[in-house]
């Protein structure tokens, strides 16, 4: 059996056997009314009766996640790239990337709402989260490269677009495809906390009128949704990494 298969096999097992505790904890009332079982869980998502509010609430996440994501991943890549190639913006900022993202999102959704308004807060809040991810990631990538074979592009008379065209990006792609995994569950996670702030919906508005009206099961219904989300994104990105990994072999 190879690693790859081995680590599948494993992950799975572990996936299954935590399943396999959450029916049984709460199938036995251990932590109270607070931990429904797994099965009343999907018996409501199976629901079709609430199939289209989930449908809507899913959809709505997916829009802002999709549209944070993309500005974040285009703009952390971007501003990386430029402190790459002019020294003297490099400390300005990774400097201004670590306060943004040393301010708490809770912090920043009202500030954000003055701004972008409550309906692009959850997106804005991805935004950032996948900006600050993919900037490390790709500073940290651009700057990994041996300095022999950059002496050797110097030596043979490439400029410095040479050597990052044909030198560092190449080498810097599967870092940055490591940190657009990462970024995946971190953009995720600000667009449901930016719901929570009034967006009209989405899973995070799902959870927060869950709680409020003691509604349980549809309260873990909508964080299962987030939880298989997030990871049918690090699976894929997952994939997408690996396959990187292998082409520059």
């Amino acid at each position: 059996m190879t690693e790859q298969r081995k680590a599948l096999l494993l992950g799975s097992l572990g996936i299954l056997g935590f399943l396999a505790l959450w029916e049984a904890v709460g199938q036995g009332r251990w932590l109270g009314l607070s931990w429904p079982p797994l099965s009343a869980v999907l018996a409501l998502l199976a629901d079709e009766n609430r199939q289209p509010l989930f449908a809507r609430a899913l959809g709505a996440t997916l829009s802002s996640l999709g549209t944070g994501y993309a500005i974040g991943w285009a703009a952390g890549i971007g501003a990386a790239v430029l402190a790459h190639l002019v020294a003297p913006l490099r400390e300005g900022l990774e400097r201004t990337n670590a306060f943004i993202h040393a301010v708490p999102s809770v912090a920043l959704a009202p500030l954000l709402i003055l701004l972008v308004g409550r309906e692009g807060t959850p997106a804005t809040l991805a935004a950032l989260n996948t900006f600050f991810i993919l900037y490390v990631s790709t500073a940290s990538g651009l700057g990994a490269t041996q300095p022999a074979l950059r002496d050797l592009v110097q030596v043979l008379g490439g400029s410095r677009w040479t050597r990052f065209i044909r030198l560092d990006l190449p080498l810097s792609l599967p870092t940055v495809v490591s940190g657009m995994r990462l970024a995946a569950p971190s953009a995720l996670i600000g667009v449901i906390i930016g719901e929570w702030f009034g967006a009209p919906r989405g899973l995070g508005v799902l959870v927060i009128n869950a709680m409020q009206n003691f509604q349980i099961p549809l309260l873990w219904s909508a964080v299962l949704l987030a939880v298989m989300v997030s990871l049918s994104l690090f699976a894929i990105l997952g994939a997408l990494h690996r396959g990187v990994v292998a082409r520059l072999r």
